[in-house]
């Protein structure tokens, strides 16, 4: 891969530092830095307290980024996030005021707790890397990345995200309770001081938009494509499915395979590549249907069974 070498060594460098911080959830970390290398957007849906906001302050850290971070609520507005035009009675001009959605890194945390006219504010921005404000568009700093995270449903007082907003995400992550051993290890770091603003960073800005050019330009051959097509047709043409994969599910699970061979410095994608995040790219955006429902089937095994009755391309 000649230079990509160096870049494929620092992000490894990368997935180590975060490691050593958020300790025993290798599979997500590495997850999070696919979906950011390959310009996605992640949603990290889990219990409170099991670290979602701290995944999210170390990777801003460990790679010197700016990190802007909003606690949505019930009563938080769209102004809120994209910021608004204040009239300057000086020069008698409006003039634009920041919003937190102006940082390389934006935590929105608990995202399903406020209204789905702010959620949907975030559109545009995770869409296209620009922002509307009073008919003016503004460029987001790049590079640019949301990590959202959701309680569950279940949990009262909570909007679930609708299809258009969930497919804005390259992947939906969870990252559980941690191993008895983990949790010990966990418990030994925070008595000992060590946090996510104690990290030094690993890289910089610059040094992760290269990353994402290599990452752009990692091969996928036309067999491999087909596979992905066959594997998102399948989800199309299930009956348990009310909603199958968009066309940009498939767009998102290219990439993400990129993102993975990259990661395990290659420079071109696999099968594999795409079998390993297809669950996670695919399933937060199909639905059951509600006879499917009715019947208790589960849309995780009905679509990890579709991954492996997809065909796989002969080399």
């Amino acid at each position: 891969m000649g230079e990509a070498n160096n870049y494929y060594k620092k992000a490894n460098e990368l997935k180590q530092c975060i490691n050593e911080v958020f300790v025993g959830k290798e599979e997500v970390v590495e997850s999070l830095l696919i979906c950011m290398l390959a310009g996605g957007h992640v949603l990290l849906e889990d219990v409170p307290g099991v670290g979602k906001t701290t995944l999210a302050n170390t990777i801003s850290k460990s790679i010197g980024c700016s990190l802007g971070r909003i606690q949505f609520t019930p009563d938080t507005l769209p102004g809120d996030i994209l910021g608004v035009s204040v009239y300057n009675m000086k020069t008698q001009e409006f003039e634009y005021k920041e919003g937190v959605v102006m940082n390389q890194l934006l935590l929105a945390d608990e995202i399903n707790r406020t209204s789905p006219k702010t959620q949907a504010s975030l559109l545009e921005a995770m869409a296209e890397g620009r922002i509307t404000v009073d008919g003016k568009v503004y460029d987001l700093p790049k590079p640019f990345m949301v990590i959202a995270t959701q309680n569950p449903v279940e949990f009262l007082g909570t909007y679930p995200l609708p299809e258009a907003q969930m497919d804005r995400f390259m992947m939906r992550l969870s990252i559980g309770y941690p191993a008895r051993e983990q949790e010990m290890q966990m418990a030994l770091q925070y008595l000992e001081g060590k946090t996510p603003d104690k990290i030094e960073a690993v890289c910089d800005v610059e040094t992760i938009l290269q990353m994402k050019a290599v990452v752009a330009g990692i091969t996928v051959t036309n067999q491999v494509l087909s596979y992905i097509e066959d594997l998102v047709m399948l989800t199309r043409e299930e009956q348990s499915f009310a909603l199958g994969a968009s066309p940009r599910a498939m767009l998102a699970l290219v990439r993400a395979a990129q993102g993975r061979a990259f990661l395990q410095g290659r420079d071109y994608v696999k099968p594999d590549d795409v079998k390993k995040v297809a669950e996670q790219v695919l399933l937060h955006r199909i639905s059951l249907t509600s006879e499917a429902r009715i019947r208790q089937e589960s849309a995780v095994k009905i679509l990890q069974s579709l991954i492996l009755k997809a065909r796989i391309p002969v080399a």
